[in-house]
């Protein structure tokens, strides 16, 4: 009786409790891989899986004037982004660059850099009480810096 008591107290445990373990590995790179193929694919449903609707994504940018400042996209122009940005399909490679490095994973929380085509992202990720991995935090910058920068 005592055993079975022990069983279901570790069975109705919370998440928060839970540890990272070696699925999460697997579950992180695909939060990113659906952060960037929702791109390539014009499939903002996909885009949506990977983020938190709290999502900050910055990058640093130059006004036509050369004065800097940080450039913020949220959760809803990234679905945006996913939906219209490549619609034709001429914005990325027939084979994009995906290269997904997972820099460190302690328990519910992780950074990630992703480095792609034409930028680079540096993500943080969290684990919900649903024990999906969300990204909530983009840093990002082209790896030509000079594009940084307003057209004009």
């Amino acid at each position: 009786m005592h055993r079975l008591f022990l069983l279901l107290v570790f069975a109705a445990a919370p998440l928060q409790a839970q540890t990272a373990g070696p699925a999460d590995p697997p579950l992180i790179e695909r939060a990113v891989r659906d952060y960037i193929e929702s791109q390539h694919l014009a499939d903002p449903a996909r885009m949506e899986r990977a983020l938190d609707p709290r999502l900050a994504k910055r990058t640093y940018w130059r006004k036509a004037d050369g004065t800097e400042f940080i450039m913020q996209t949220d959760f809803a122009a990234m679905l945006k982004v996913a939906g219209t940005y490549n619609q034709d399909g001429s914005k990325f490679p027939a084979q994009p660059r995906v290269d997904i490095r997972i820099l460190d994973v302690d328990q519910r929380v992780a950074t990630v850099k992703l480095s792609a085509d034409e930028w680079i992202d540096y993500m943080h990720l969290y684990k919900n009480q649903k024990g999906e991995w969300k990204i909530i935090n983009v840093l990002w910058q082209y790896h030509d810096t000079a594009r940084q920068a307003s057209k004009k």
